[in-house]
């Protein structure tokens, strides 16, 4: 069995050759890579994975840029190995990833989604912590510790009270993810709204032991740039209003009041606030004051 690892690019050179790197140095040869270029406004990739000249790496290049939730469309399209994932073009796997995803799926067949640990880099590569990350760790091993297989009402709870995952680290069976669609309209939080909609359907999700994954967060990410002007969180509060209403058709009530409730939402607006306001952002100030405060 391959993993089929799929790298969605726009970005840096520089950060994704140590992506790229990061696949070629796994302990396991059990994985297959397909990078595809959402148009990015250089060659230089191309030209250095044309150079790797390495047998289980494909490059695709788009025509015309069609932004991030067309590309891991199209990643799940070109999928045909029994696991996939999406790698973020300036995030590391460790060497025992692909090992690791295969060993937990041997394990539990039935999860459709595959957690494994994640230390956070900064943008020199360096291990941190971060406010953020000390909550999802929280949130995360309030489900236990060793292999836990989670779905139903109990994980959608949680996922609501704080998004505790980490996209880019996360591998999919690949029949389970080709069974739903990506949401329009939210582009900064559709990979929670994959999720939960799997979670909904009843789908199961495994968090495993091993620490497997660097993800790299930094101010210059997508969902950083829009934190202060409060663009993030509008998407965020229109997401949770549609996943309370999908907890109540299903009728699990305690997700609906998390959904509805939004705290860790809320409470990152909060820790914001005082920024926006010492930076004298009136219209950043409303928005973030409307997330705090507002129904």
């Amino acid at each position: 069995m391959l993993l089929d690892i799929f790298i969605p690019y726009w970005g840096d050179p520089a950060l994704m050759r140590e992506t790229v790197r990061s696949v070629l140095a796994q302990d396991s040869d059990a994985w297959r890579l397909t990078v595809v270029d959402d148009a990015y406004p250089s060659d230089e990739i191309e030209r250095w994975i044309g150079g790797l000249g390495h047998p289980r790496i494909t490059y695709r290049r788009k025509d015309t840029n069609e932004g991030i939730t067309a590309n891991y469309r199209t990643c799940v399209a070109l999928a045909s190995e029994p696991l996939m994932m999406m790698l973020g073009c300036d995030d590391r796997l460790l060497p025992n990833y692909v090992r690791a995803v295969l060993a937990a799926h041997e394990r539990f067949p039935q999860a459709a989604i595959i957690q494994p640990g994640v230390e956070v880099i900064d943008e020199h590569g360096a291990v941190v912590s971060t406010l953020a990350d000390s909550v999802k760790r929280q949130l995360a091993r309030s489900r236990g510790r060793g292999y836990r297989l989670l779905g139903g009402e109990s994980l959608a709870t949680n996922l609501m009270l704080g998004d505790w995952l980490y996209w880019p680290a996360l591998t999919f069976r690949t029949d389970r993810i080709k069974a739903f669609d990506f949401r329009e309209g939210y582009p900064i939080i559709q990979d929670l709204a994959l999720v939960m909609d799997m979670i909904f359907a009843g789908e199961q999700l495994l968090l495993t032991p091993d620490v497997a994954f660097q993800y790299r967060r930094h101010s210059a990410s997508a969902s950083s740039t829009k934190l202060l002007d409060g663009s993030r969180f509008a998407g965020e509060r229109d997401y949770f209003a549609l996943a309370a209403a999908q907890a109540a058709e299903v009728g699990w009530s305690r997700a609906r009041r998390a959904a509805r409730w939004r705290l860790t939402s809320r409470a990152h607006a909060g820790v914001l606030l005082p920024r926006a306001v010492a930076r004298r952002d009136a219209a950043a100030v409303r928005a973030l004051a409307r997330h705090v405060f507002g129904a």
